[in-house]
């Protein structure tokens, strides 16, 4: 499965089981000063928006040089967790299934040209070492992997195990 159909894969299966999460325990923390399910989308929302300019600007520069964000802040300035639980579902799913368009369209020698100049030891979910050359594949990945990891802590370990 390319990372594309992986993501179209988790944004599907993961839709069906945030709505089964009823709105008051979407607004529980797990543990003080955790972030609540709705944080927890609201981010993913962010990383969404952040990544869809990267991924598109990374088609059109011959590195992978990419301005940071600071997401607790931006969790916190956007009161995600006060926004209600169906519309972040509603917009997770959006734009993510739009970044799925954007994986699919892009050609496969941009996306395995090889970057020696990229800043991903800064903003990767798993970060590349500086001045070891990366790709927009690897980008790609990394960013569902990042998907992944929190899905997991919303809707528990094994929630996509099905069909992997």
């Amino acid at each position: 499965m390319d990372v594309a159909d992986r993501l179209q894969f988790h944004v599907e299966r993961a839709t069906s089981l945030l709505k089964s999460t009823s709105e008051s325990a979407s607004g529980e923390r797990p543990a003080p000063g955790k972030w609540c399910p709705r944080e927890v989308l609201g981010h993913l929302i962010d990383s969404a928006s952040v990544n869809h300019g990267r991924f598109v600007r990374a088609q059109l520069q011959d590195d992978l040089v990419f301005a940071g964000y600071a997401q607790n802040d931006w969790v916190d300035g956007q009161r995600y967790g006060e926004a209600p639980w169906k519309e972040l579902i509603q917009l997770w799913r959006s734009l993510n299934l739009h970044l799925v368009r954007v994986m699919r369209a892009t050609s496969n020698e941009v996306l395995t040209k090889p970057r020696p100049r990229h800043n991903l030891h800064e903003i990767a979910w798993q970060p590349v070492p500086e001045g070891q050359a990366t790709t927009l594949e690897y980008f790609f990945a990394d960013y569902v992997g990042h998907l992944e990891h929190h899905l997991r802590e919303v809707l528990g370990p094994g929630w996509a195990d099905a069909g992997l």
